[in-house]
């Protein structure tokens, strides 16, 4: 079956980490760019964290808000992209979804939750 799922998401303080992963089953995902997106009820979904395929350089780009806290990477042996999340905070708070545009798959999310 073709799919992505995501994991890692759960309920943590401000200041701590998770690390979410974004796995492929079905295809390879090291063909593929894929995006970490998160979205909040009643707010637009924002695009968190993008990487590129490794024989390009797995070029990345990030949100201005998660800038210098946010690490996305990809195990290709694995077909899983990761993104660390630092020094969470409460505006982080979101259901994160990964996607692999170029087969038009998407996750089925994971929450996150930073609350003291």
């Amino acid at each position: 079956q073709v799919q992505l799922m995501e994991s890692g998401g759960g309920l943590v303080q401000p200041g701590e980490s998770l690390r979410l992963a974004c796995a492929a089953s079905g295809f390879p995902l090291r063909m593929y760019p894929v995006t970490w997106y998160r979205q909040t009820p009643g707010k637009a979904r924002e695009l968190v964290a993008s990487i590129g395929i490794s024989i390009r350089g797995s070029s990345s780009n990030y949100a201005e808000s998660v800038k210098g806290r946010f690490i996305i990477s990809r195990d290709d042996d694995e077909n899983i992209v990761y993104l660390q999340m630092n020094n969470l905070t409460p505006a982080d708070t979101a259901v994160y979804y990964c996607a692999a545009p170029g087969r038009k798959l998407w996750g089925q999310g994971t929450q996150v939750t930073v609350s003291s």
